[in-house]
């Protein structure tokens, strides 16, 4: 599988580089190369772990998808005396992208980390989804037509009554299973992280984190930034974060900073947002004051990035405790605990007291099975003689 994907991205890179696409098609050629690298490594280290067979499977029908549709454009199949298997790398392009999206939206959801579906009760939902990819990848296979951007060409096996799945009302049923096994999916992985715990918590947290962001990454490209080859490189990379995510979990590498990275991922995201709110509300406000008929003024500019300047630490402060209080509530009551225990001991001077408040503090905030507090015992014997003393007051 390894061979096959390395062939079909060294051939269809250098044809989608000929013909200018390099750059609109990084999306798929970062994310979905990524998918094969993370899927070969787990394999090798996890080889029962069907997550990373998954992912292999990903990236090895993404390869040949992008070498057939490379292909087929470049071989003018709209003109006579195309070259040999153009024909058949378009019937490949017309299909591949279903199977690719059902292994990625519903496969891995309902058995990542694990490899397992949550229960015997996911079987039908699994079972759901494979008939419906099946079926809408067989439409799409024996359509009687093959059309693309680039060409349209007769199916040499397509059939005649077999009409195009967005237009027919099997089409239709079949996308709408797939959508609904979608949801099903995700649905699956909350409860499993709902039943999670330990190492399996830790696991959904990266996979959900990287998801997140995709998410989010998805929607700032789509309403916030323009369009261009540069979004589609930074959209290529935050899609190669989901399997990056999700082969660190399996292979629990450093999986508990997770933790760490969310928190500081919501902090300085939010950080982010206030600041600039602040900062474009600043030169808006301050430039209409100033120049009522431009609203352009660089006393408004310098005035906003001192007061983004200044606000940065409080705010970062403020997010923080917020973000804990809301999100990590156990590190937050513990930093209260350990706090409120500072303070008393300013003002405690009975051992016996301070010892039993440092248990109870080290209980609440560590939570260990067993916690004990040992004191070095007062030694008996007399404190050094200063010889110095002996040789008279002056000496001493």
């Amino acid at each position: 599988m390894l061979g096959v994907f390395l062939a079909g991205y060294g051939v269809g890179i250098p044809l989608s580089a000929a013909r200018g696409q390099l750059l609109e098609d990084s999306t798929f050629l970062l994310g979905f190369a990524a998918f094969m690298a993370v899927g070969t490594i787990i394999v090798a280290h996890r080889p029962g772990n069907a997550v990373g067979w998954i992912f292999s499977a990903i990236g090895l029908l993404t390869a040949a998808g992008v070498l057939a549709s490379e292909y087929a454009a470049r071989a003018n199949l709209g003109r006579p005396g195309a070259p040999p298997g153009a024909v058949l790398a378009a019937w490949y392009a017309s299909w591949w992208w279903y199977p690719t999206l059902a292994l990625v939206l519903v496969f891995v959801p309902l058995v990542f980390p694990t490899g397992r579906l949550l229960s015997a009760r996911w079987r039908p939902v699994a079972a759901a989804a494979a008939v419906a990819t099946v079926g809408i990848t067989a439409l799409n296979a024996l359509t009687p037509t093959l059309v693309d951007e680039d060409y349209t060409v007769r199916n040499p096996i397509g059939v005649a009554w077999v009409q195009d799945p967005e237009e027919s009302a099997v089409g239709a049923v079949l996308s709408g299973l797939l959508l609904v096994c979608m949801v099903a999916a995700g649905l699956s992985l909350v409860l499993r992280f709902r039943r999670s715990q330990g190492v399996e918590r830790q696991q959904l947290k990266w996979f959900t984190y990287a998801g997140a962001l995709l998410i989010l990454s998805l929607l700032a490209t789509d309403y916030f930034l323009p369009e261009g080859a540069d979004v589609e490189v930074f959209t290529g990379f935050i899609v190669a974060l989901v399997p990056v995510a999700a082969g660190i979990a399996i292979l629990r590498y450093r999986l508990y900073d997770i933790d760490r990275l969310i928190n500081r991922t919501l902090v300085y995201g939010l950080l982010t947002a206030l600041l600039a709110g602040v900062y474009v509300t600043g030169v808006f406000v301050v430039g209409r004051l100033l120049d009522p008929a431009t609203g352009d003024s660089a006393l408004a500019v310098a005035a906003s990035t001192l007061a983004v300047a200044a606000l940065f630490q409080p705010a970062r402060r403020r997010i923080q405790r917020l973000v804990d209080r809301r999100f990590n509530r156990s590190r937050y009551d513990a930093a209260r605990t350990v706090e409120a225990f500072s303070g008393r001991l300013r003002e405690e001077i009975d051992l016996d007291s301070l010892s039993a408040e440092l248990l109870a503090v080290v209980d609440q905030t560590v939570q260990p099975a067993q916690a004990s507090l040992w004191l070095r015992p007062r030694t008996s014997r007399p404190p050094p003689v200063n010889r110095s003393s002996e040789q008279g007051p002056e000496a001493a």
